[in-house]
Formats: structure tokens, C-alpha cells, sequence
């Protein structure tokens, strides 16, 4: 079976509630849809997210390097001969999401052609996912509110909160008012996106020493290399490391560096390949990893529940999964289901993104189509 066919759809789909964050907000899901084709009629589906403030890609460059620079090499090439893509994906330095596409593509449509589920092809851990919700920036309160609610509808009961902020008070208030209000049964940690010194974040940590949080996540930007490495060092909980280890060689770096003790592990940037390579790497050095989320929609999220349900390392701690609930709408044919606070995994061939089609037509940029129309 050989690839005939790499295409990058680009789409639009707008969030309801907007995610704000240090290094930037997300107020629409402009992604690019990457689907691989065989001379068999098989078709690999994956999410490519552009965040341009993160890795530099946005919906253009994803476009261009799937289908200008990857598309040509790939075509013709066996579907099994994985290491053979691998080869041409790194040909291209950087564009991570784009080659995390369509390794999970490719990775969907070996699932199918085998009659296998992709999260038993790799490991098949468990069969499910416990959730971690996101929450963005806003005053403590309301930020309770929602994390009641959450918890309330969907039985979630851990929670990322994103910091960064300055005065570093308000992200103090935050965190504060979150574990009184939660209770000493909710897991809670925080997420800078490097929005603080080192100093900074060694402040935070000071104040909120009390709180019981189980990590901080990229504090502050890696680059400074002394005090991020003095910051690890002092900490009492966990420095994970997410923007600044993408890819194997960087998160072994963090971590031969001193930069981090704990990962995050984004499918959108990895794909399954390098994904299973970092998880084997930390296990090895007994570092801990979770799946963390590039405010991925369902399709992306699936992927995320296939991979992270397939190893013990990965399914030890809660994932971030959950971000899907503040879009509009969604491109996968079967909306994805949380319940007590878990997703179950796949049991279909393949990955299990099929793609609801009237959905992508209404979406997609790069054809005349009617004006998106929001489905219930």
C-alpha cells in the first residue's frame, strides 16, 4: 500500500470563549486539516494547529511546507516504511506541527489498513484518559465559578491555570482562591508560557508554597539559562518544561541541562513517532511526562487520548484535553464524550478521525463555499 496522496486543508472555526495566556490568545481555530491517501482508497486524517507565537508556523507555512515541500517526496513511498517519511519530514528543519500531522495521518492510516485501533498498535496502556481543564485569563472568581462548573458537568477535577501575569499577585489571588474554593482533593498546577523571570517565578512559588500545586510549567523563558537552572534546582515541586523541549533533542537537552524535571508531550508538534521517543527517553531517566494540549480541537484532542492511553508513562497523570469545549463547533464526525472526568480511547481502526464532511466544506478557506453555519 502506497501514499498517493498528502493534502493540507486549511479551515476556520471560531471560539466561543477565547483562551488568553502570556505568550498570546487563541479567538479562532484556523488549522489545517493534513490527510494522506493511499492507491488503496485508504485516507489518514490529523490536525495541524499554527501557533505563530509559539513555533513560529501559521496556517500558510503549514499549507505550503505539507504540500510544496513534504507532499512530493511522500507520494509513492510504502505506508509501512515509517522511517523512510521520518527521513523527509527531517529533511525540513522546524514546521513541527506540520510533520506531527502527517505523521499522525500516516499513523491513521496504518491503524485502518491493519483493522487495528493506533492505540493498540502502540502499546494499548489503558483504555481511556483522565482530563485536565484549562483555564485562561480572568479574575479569581470567575475563574472558580468555571472550575465549578466544569467539575460540576463533566466530573473534571484537575486544572491547569494559566499565569504570568503581572502583578504576580493576580496570579497568586488565582491560585489561592482556586484550591479554597476546589478543596484539597483537586490537583492544580500552573502555566507561565515564560511569562516571568526566574526571579519571578521563585517569588510565585513562594507565595503559593502553601497550596499544594503538583508543577509550574515553562516559568520563564529557558534561554535564561542560569536562573531557570537555579529555579529548578530550589524548587519543592516539579519545572516542566513544554515550549522549550518540541522535539526529542531539545527536551533531552532541558533536561541533561538542568532546564526541567518533568515534560510536557504535545501530539500536534510531535506526531506519534518522536512522541514514543520522548516518552521512552524520560521513562528511561525516570522523569515524568503528560500530554499537554496546543488548544487542540476534537480531532486534534482524539489523537492526544490515542497516544496518552497506550503507555503506563503517560497515563499516570491527567491530560489536557478538554479545550474543544469553548469552540463553536467541530470538524469530527463523532463529538468526543467526557464523562467522570475521562475520554475513553478509540476502539475503531485507524486513529478515529473521521471527519464529519458537510462540516469541512462549510469551514475550509481555500474554495468557495457558503458561509460557515454553526451545526447543533
Amino acid at each position: 500500500m502506497k501514499i498517493q496522496r498528502v493534502e493540507a486543508i486549511p479551515y476556520e472555526i471560531p471560539y466561543v470563549t477565547p483562551l488568553k495566556f502570556a505568550s498570546g490568545e487563541v479567538l479562532t481555530a484556523d488549522h489545517v486539516l493534513v490527510r494522506i491517501t493511499t492507491d488503496d482508497g485508504v485516507v489518514g486524517t490529523a490536525d495541524a494547529p499554527p501557533r505563530p507565537y509559539t513555533y513560529g508556523e501559521t496556517q500558510k507555512s503549514i499549507v505550503a511546507v505539507v504540500e510544496d515541500l513534504f507532499a512530493p517526496q511522500l507520494v509513492g513511498l510504502d505506508v509501512l516504511d515509517r522511517e523512510k517519511v521520518q527521513a523527509v519530514l527531517a529533511r525540513t528543519i522546524h514546521n513541527e506541527t506540520a510533520k506531527g500531522a502527517v505523521d499522525i495521518a500516516l499513523w491513521d492510516v496504518i491503524g485502518q489498513a491493519l483493522g487495528q485501533p493506533v492505540t493498540k498498535l502502540l502499546g494499548g496502556f489503558t483504555d481511556s484518559m483522565r482530563v485536565s481543564h484549562m483555564l485562561g485569563f480572568k479574575p479569581a472568581a470567575e475563574l472558580l465559578d468555571l472550575a465549578l462548573e466544569i467539575r460540576d458537568t463533566y466530573g473534571i477535577t484537575t486544572f491547569k491555570l494559566k499565569t504570568g501575569r503581572h502583578p504576580l499577585s493576580l496570579d497568586v489571588e488565582a491560585a489561592r482562591v482556586l484550591r479554597e474554593g476546589l478543596g484539597e482533593d483537586a490537583e492544580l498546577y500552573m502555566d507561565a508560557n515564560r511569562g516571568w523571570s526566574a526571579n519571578e517565578a521563585m517569588e510565585v512559588l513562594r507565595r503559593t508554597d502553601d497550596l499544594g500545586l503538583q508543577f509550574l510549567e515553562e516559568p520563564d523563558d529557558a534561554r535564561e539559562v542560569l536562573g531557570r537552572r537555579r529555579l529548578v534546582e530550589r524548587s519543592m515541586i516539579p519545572i516542566a518544561a513544554d515550549e522549550s523541549a518540541p522535539t526529542l533533542g531539545e527536551a533531552a537537552r532541558e533536561l541533561l541541562t538542568g532546564g526541567a524535571n518533568l515534560l510536557a508531550l504535545k501530539t500536534a508538534r510531535s506526531g506519534f513517532t518522536e512522541a514514543a521517543k520522548i516518552v521512552g527517553m524520560a521513562e528511561g531517566m525516570g522523569v515524568d511526562v503528560y500530554v499537554g494540549n496546543q488548544i487542540d480541537t476534537q480531532v486534534g484532542t482524539i489523537a492526544s487520548v490515542v497516544f496518552g492511553a497506550a503507555f503506563a508513562h503517560t497515563s499516570r497523570r491527567a491530560a489536557e484535553l478538554s479545550n474543544f469545549l469553548d469552540m463553536a463547533d467541530d470538524l469530527l464526525a463523532e463529538p468526543i464524550i467526557i464523562s467522570d472526568g475521562r475520554i475513553a480511547a478509540p476502539r475503531v481502526p485507524g486513529v478515529g478521525t473521521t471527519v464529519d464532511e458537510d462540516k469541512l466544506t462549510a469551514y475550509r478557506t481555500d474554495r468557495s463555499a457558503p458561509a460557515p453555519t454553526m451545526f447543533s
